[in-house]
């Protein structure tokens, strides 16, 4: 007999024994494999049978047994199965099922002192077919050879037939193309001092409503630091004003900044270093590039230069930029202009400002503007404005008109009004015209130099012929009188003209014709534009030859019924100056380009008006108007004469229209006079005209324009050091003994 406590054969309690009817072996597969029994408990008496042996488990086939997975889907199935059949109030599941089969019904054991052999082995499951594996994976093999294949294909499409597209589409996504500005180009007068140029600059701008969410944003995320928007956009418009001063006024620049508005413009025409300043301080500052126009001189020639500014009209966004409103700017504007370039940067984070360094590319260079040569001398043109201004102050007239040419070229030394305006301030329309060109007027006695001509070109009569002349002349239904009234008396040629006789005239040009003195005043291109190279110019008025009543040919001759501008009655002048070849005028010498190339303007077409002798001989006849005689042979516009040189002019006075009758007026007057400087070596031509003069009872300056044409020939004369003539102008007589 073993002893107590151990087995009969003298094994380990826990090796051997037969599994408890009704209990599983703990620990053993739930597939039924055979494991060790659990340890039976231990008896009081000495005898311990052996353990009977183990029954055999019948396996299925491998087909038939159940995986792990399988077999806990069953074992599920069966407690809930088992669950719902239970009375309410029982407890539930294997563990407690268990504790009760063990408390009600112990393990049994036969009388010859064996246990009874329980069967522990698994049910037998017939499990169905779960269908054809070949079919299955020649399918994936199928579905993973088109994908393969549909890979391919894909792959052969992006980088064999669109690769290009896409190449340029992802350059496109990560480069930005910025304009490069043109410079525009220069005005220079004839001796290379600038009158108009451009300065980079900046244009300041903000956008209210953005910043009034970011202000508020930044606000809430940090309370300590509270950013109010009203005080933050005080503080940018006094500094913004404290830069650009009475430009524009502190309220202005808030009321802009508190505006509702997405975007809005502060100021324009900021210094680049100033700009840079401001939007350091305050970078919600938005500063754009700008290109600024300098006009030193500031009023100096401004109606013929004109002004530009930035313009940004245009829907086209590269056509933003400096732009001409008047003068030579507006009308030279695309030579001035030049061509924006455009270069490719790099960019980063899908933002235009954010440039990778190193990465610029040219693709189409900016071609600056090419400068503008100006005929017009800048001291001299400054000069005349002056005296004009001057001289339109002591004559209380309502405006004026001067213009001084080369007597051979044609080139425009000088022109001015009596007004002008500063590019560089508020810009007033009014001021902005040039009258010079584009306001024609009735040069009266002034334009008796055609008579003059024809009289000395188709020999009718001589310069020391006498002509009785009486005080009235009668033209179809009208009667012409002379200025002055007398009797008949006896005019020399040259005292008809000297004395500016309307009478003696009209007898002279009724000889010369009217077919002869029409076809002169086309040769003189009265009625015609000069191509003077200004905006506006007007062609003035000359009516058709067809047109002409019986009494036409009475004011046409003394220089009524008919229009001219002053540079056209210049134009006259410049004519008989230059051995009777006109020149139309010009203003612009020559355009030079960028790279320095200097390209002469189109020489204007000669045109030969009258023979040299006949200029000759109307020049020398015209120095009477400006002597100083006895009694009756002083000219008409003695204070024009300068002592040591040799002057051949004319006077003129034409009268105006009355707004209220429609007829002439005996008050209104335009007061003209057109001169030759030297007489014998002529050099220059003036023609001045002074609008509506206090004519009846003032100073000299209101009767007379020669009093003007006396301080610029005396001007000139310094300026270009003209020699002396040689000899004074003979006294010749003008009315006969």
């Amino acid at each position: 007999m073993p002893p107590a406590g151990k087995p009969p054969d003298g094994r380990r309690p826990d090796r051997g024994w037969p599994a408890l009817p009704g209990r599983r072996t703990p620990g053993a597969p739930r597939s039924g494999r055979p494991t060790p029994p659990r340890r039976a408990p231990w008896h009081d008496d000495d005898s311990y049978p052996d353990p009977p042996p183990p029954r055999p488990i019948r396996r299925g086939s491998d087909r038939d047994a159940l995986p792990p997975w399988r077999e806990a889907l069953r074992r599920k199935a069966r407690a809930e199965a088992a669950a719902e059949a239970r009375p309410r109030g029982a407890r539930s599941g294997p563990r407690a099922g268990a504790a009760s089969a063990r408390r009600s019904a112990p393990a049994p054991r036969h009388s010859t002192g064996t246990a009874r052999r329980v069967s522990t082995g698994p049910r037998r499951i017939v499990r169905k077919p779960t269908g054809n594996h070949h079919v299955r994976v020649l399918v994936v093999r199928f579905l993973l050879v088109g994908a393969l294949v549909a890979a391919g294909l894909k792959l052969i499409q992006v980088q064999g037939f669109e690769a290009e597209a896409l190449a340029a589409k992802a350059e496109q996504q990560r480069t930005t193309t910025f304009e490069i500005p043109a410079v525009r180009g220069a005005i220079l007068d004839r001796d290379g001092t600038k009158l108009a140029f451009s300065v980079e600059a900046r244009m300041l701008a903000f956008q209210p409503n953005r910043m009034r969410e970011e202000y508020a944003e930044a606000t809430r995320n940090n309370p300590a630091e509270p950013i109010d928007f009203d005080q933050r956009t005080e503080e940018i418009a006094r500094a913004i004003h404290e830069v650009v001063g009475d430009r524009v006024s502190e309220e202005e620049l808030l009321a802009k900044l508190r505006k509702d508005a997405s975007y809005v413009f502060l100021v324009g025409e900021v210094e680049p270093a100033a700009a840079r300043d401001l939007t350091e301080r305050y970078p919600e500052i938005i500063d754009e590039y700008r290109s600024m126009r300098e006009y030193p001189g500031r009023s100096l020639a401004s109606n013929i230069v004109g002004v530009a500014n930035w313009r940004m009209d245009d829907p086209d966004v590269d056509k933003h930029n400096l732009h001409g409103l008047s003068g030579l700017e507006a009308l030279r504007d695309k030579v001035l202009s030049g061509t924006p370039g455009r270069e490719v940067k790099d960019t980063t984070g899908g933002s235009d400002t954010l440039v990778i360094p190193g990465s610029d590319r040219e693709i189409e260079p900016a071609v600056d503007g090419s400068n503008l040569v100006l005929t017009i001398d800048s001291d001299l043109q400054y000069f005349l404005q002056q005296a004009l201004a001057d001289y339109m102050k002591r004559a209380e007239a309502e405006g004026g008109s001067a213009v001084v040419l080369d007597s051979h070229t044609g080139e425009v030394y000088a022109l001015a009004n009596d007004t002008s305006f500063d590019p560089t301030g508020p810009l007033d329309t009014s001021e902005m015209g040039n009258p010079a060109v584009t306001t024609p007027y009735e040069p009266g006695s002034v334009a008796k130099v055609v008579t003059a001509l024809c009289t000395i070109q188709e020999d009718i009569s001589e310069p020391q012929d006498v002509h009785m002349v009486a005080g009235t002349h009668q033209v179809a239904d009208r009667t012409i009188s002379d200025a002055w009234p007398h009797g008949t008396l006896p005019f020399t040629t040259t005292g008809i003209f000297a004395k500016s006789s309307n009478v003696g005239t009209l007898m002279l040009a009724e000889e010369c014709g009217k077919d002869r003195f029409s076809a002169l005043l086309e040769k003189l291109g009265l009625g015609q534009r000069t191509g003077v190279g200004l905006p506006g110019e007007s062609p003035g008025r000359v009516p058709p030859r067809g047109q002409w009543s019986g009494s036409t040919f009475g004011n046409l001759p003394i220089g009524q019924g008919m229009s001219m501008t002053v540079l056209q009655m210049a134009a006259m002048y410049q004519a008989v100056a230059n051995g009777g070849v006109r020149v139309p005028p010009r203003i612009v010498d020559a355009v030079v380009t960028p790279d320095g190339e200097r390209i002469p303007e189109p020489d204007p077409k000669p045109v030969r008006v009258v023979s040299e002798d006949t200029a000759k001989t109307v020049r020398d006849m015209f120095r009477a108007v400006v002597q100083d005689g006895d009694g009756l042979n002083d000219g008409t516009g003695e204070p024009g004469s300068l002592t040591g040189y040799q002057i051949s002019g004319k006077t003129g006075t034409a009268q105006q229209i009355d707004p209220e009758t429609g007829s002439y007026s005996n008050s209104l007057y335009w007061v003209t006079f057109a001169g030759i400087l030297p007489a014998n070596d002529p050099r220059f031509v003036v023609g001045i005209m002074i609008d509506r003069p206090n004519y009846s009872g003032g100073e000299i300056e209101g009767r007379s324009a020669a009093p003007l044409f006396h301080d610029i020939a005396s001007y000139l004369t310094q300026r270009y050091n003209i020699p002396l003539s040689k000899k004074a102008s003979p006294v010749v007589p003008l009315i006969a003994d």
